[in-house]
Parts: C-alpha cells; sequence; structure tokens
C-alpha cells in the first residue's frame, strides 16, 4: 500500500512539472512524462537483450525477462500517442526502482533535453505499440534517434510490441503512406504490386547488430501477413548493395527473446510461433504493377522452442516458400 500510495504521489508530482512546463511550450514542443515508483533513477548493471513482441495481448513472461535484463533498474515505456497504462501493470510484474512512460509526439518534442536525458537514464527501453509511422516521423534523425542508439551500444535491453517491434529492425516498414482511416496494407494487396505506394521501406532506428538485415512483421498469422512480409523481403533486395535479408513474423501473444549471442526464445501462448525467413540474390520479379514473383526459405519456431539469430539456424528443416503460391493465407508450410 505504501508503495502504491508513493506512486500516485508521484505520478501527480510528475505531471504537474510537465503541465507547467508544456505551459511556456507550443503543442508542437511538449511532451508527456509520468513516473511510478521511486523519484530519482538508480545505477544498476542492466544486461542487453531483445524482446520481439508480435502484439495482442502483453506477455507478463516477456515483460519479466525485460526488467531481470533490467537488473531492478528504471523501466522506461516510449510512445508518440497514447496514455501510461502500462506503468500501474508492469509495477505488478516487475520488481524494479521505477516504471515511467514517455510520449514524444513530435520532431519538436524529441529535440527536447529532458527526453534525451530520459532515455539515457534508462535501464531498460520498450517502444509500445500504435502507429509505426509516427514513431519514423518524429522520432528519426532526431536527438531520441541519437538517444535510441547510444542505448542499444551500452547494452540497454530493449523491446518493442506491434508497431514498437516494425522499428526494431534494419529495414523499417514504416506504414507512412498509409491513410489515416484506410484499411492497413495486405499481402494481396503487397503481392499484386510490391510498389503500391503503401510500401514504404525505411532504414533503421536503433542500430540493434543482432537484427543486422532483417526486417520484422506483427500480428503475424492473425492478420495473414506473411505474404506481404515476402513483399518486403523482394523490395529490400532490390537495393542495389543487398544480398541477403532476414525476416521475422511473430503473431499475437507471442515473442521473441533474444541474447546478444544471438540464442533466441519464442514464448507466448500454447499454440504460438514465430516464423523466421532468409532470401539471397534479386527476386524473379519485382517490378511496379506486376504480380511478385519471389522465393525464401522459411523455419517455423513454436512456442518453447529456440533459433539462433546468428547462424540462422532453427531446431526444424527450413521449407521454400514463393509469394507466386500465396493463396490469402500464409504459404504453403
Amino acid at each position: 500500500m505504501i508503495r502504491l500510495a508513493l506512486a500516485a504521489v508521484l505520478a501527480v508530482c510528475c505531471a504537474g512539472v510537465v503541465t507547467a512546463e508544456a505551459q511556456s511550450q507550443t503543442r508542437e514542443e511538449s511532451y508527456s512524462y509520468s513516473r511510478a515508483g521511486a523519484p530519482h533513477n538508480i545505477r544498476v548493471r542492466p544486461r542487453a537483450g531483445y524482446a520481439l513482441m508480435g502484439g495482442g495481448t502483453d506477455l507478463d513472461q516477456a515483460f519479466a525477462w525485460l526488467c531481470d535484463h533490467a537488473a531492478g533498474g528504471d523501466f522506461l515505456v516510449l510512445r508518440a500517442a497514447g496514455t501510461d497504462a502500462y506503468n500501474p501493470w508492469l509495477e505488478k510484474v516487475c520488481h524494479l526502482n521505477s516504471v515511467a512512460t514517455l510520449i514524444v509526439p513530435s520532431r519538436a518534442a524529441a529535440g527536447k533535453p529532458f527526453v534525451v536525458q530520459t532515455i539515457n537514464g534508462a535501464s531498460a527501453l520498450f517502444i509500445a505499440g500504435g502507429d509505426q509511422a509516427r514513431y519514423i516521423n518524429y522520432w528519426a534523425g532526431t536527438p531520441v534517434e541519437t538517444a535510441l542508439r547510444k542505448a542499444v551500444r551500452r547494452g540497454i535491453p530493449v523491446g518493442g510490441t506491434s508497431a514498437g517491434l516494425a522499428v526494431l529492425g534494419q529495414y523499417i516498414y514504416s506504414a507512412q503512406n498509409d491513410a489515416p482511416d484506410g484499411p492497413d496494407l495486405s499481402s494481396q494487396m503487397a503481392l499484386a504490386d510490391p510498389y503500391t505506394k503503401q510500401v514504404v521501406i525505411a532504414p533503421d532506428l536503433l542500430g540493434i547488430p543482432l537484427l543486422r538485415d532483417v526486417i520484422t512483421d506483427s500480428h503475424f498469422d492473425t492478420r495473414r501477413r506473411e505474404g506481404r512480409l515476402l513483399a518486403f523481403m523482394a523490395r529490400i533486395l532490390e537495393q542495389p548493395a543487398v544480398r541477403t535479408v532476414h525476416g521475422i513474423g511473430v503473431d499475437e501473444e507471442v515473442a521473441v527473446l533474444a541474447e546478444p549471442d544471438g540464442k533466441a526464445r519464442v514464448v507466448g501462448k500454447r499454440d504460438g510461433e514465430a516464423d523466421f525467413y532468409t532470401a539471397h540474390g534479386k527476386p524473379e520479379m519485382c517490378v511496379p504493377g506486376v504480380r511478385l514473383v519471389f522465393h525464401a526459405v522459411k523455419t517455423r519456431v513454436h512456442t518453447g522452442e529456440s533459433f539462433d539469430l546468428k547462424h540462422w539456424r532453427g531446431p526444424g528443416a527450413s521449407v521454400p516458400v514463393g509469394a507466386d503460391e500465396f493463396g490469402g493465407g500464409n504459404v504453403i508450410r
């Protein structure tokens, strides 16, 4: 009860500070910060690790893993919109010095010293779901991107779910051309024309070495996204200097928990799975307005199984998949 009371007081205090500062800023410059737990950060020795979460209901197991890597320090949730709803939930799931949510909703806000200092002081970082276009539009090329890259180099554990997962790899499906109230990019759309305007691939935001040559996608089986991930991979391979690309598709209520040495474990719902793809060389046919012809190799990893991200090797046999074989769901197993 004492801890909850303290958390409530701190949340009010922090809200007051932000409100007072916001009065002297334009709306575009403002950010939001809410903190629960101890008022000051502590010095700990966090361990690097990467939690790739596929969206849907948040997984206690994945967050407990991130918190363990944070070594009891200060956990920071990053958003471009939304609320601080993670704060009270994470207080129950984890034993931490503090949990805070920082909402950075513009490029102007991303340049504020407090925003950068807060990221620099975190013992773990988690990028929430939402709209990855906002993360690219608001954070790329700003001091927030610089701080995120520094955090990765310092060995701070990092996680992301849904849109947050989308920005963890070297290549990012940015959704920057999605209409605000329009449909998500479907597999059928991407395969019918891999150059349709919604297929926008942005460069990496965090610089995670383990996820070099990787593009990710979330809600994978639930929203039948294998076809569009293949289209993303084909488009990446069309770039002149690219010879190899990997894809990771993570379904809802599933997470891939990866250590820096590449050893990754799939956790989550009982029948959960993550798919790992690799492809080399140019696609057979990847031109505007023409259906994609492209082949890759897939390894399916079920909950409780492991995958080696450094050597791109899993527990079972890899199977070929082809964009031209796609019939609306996931391609042939």
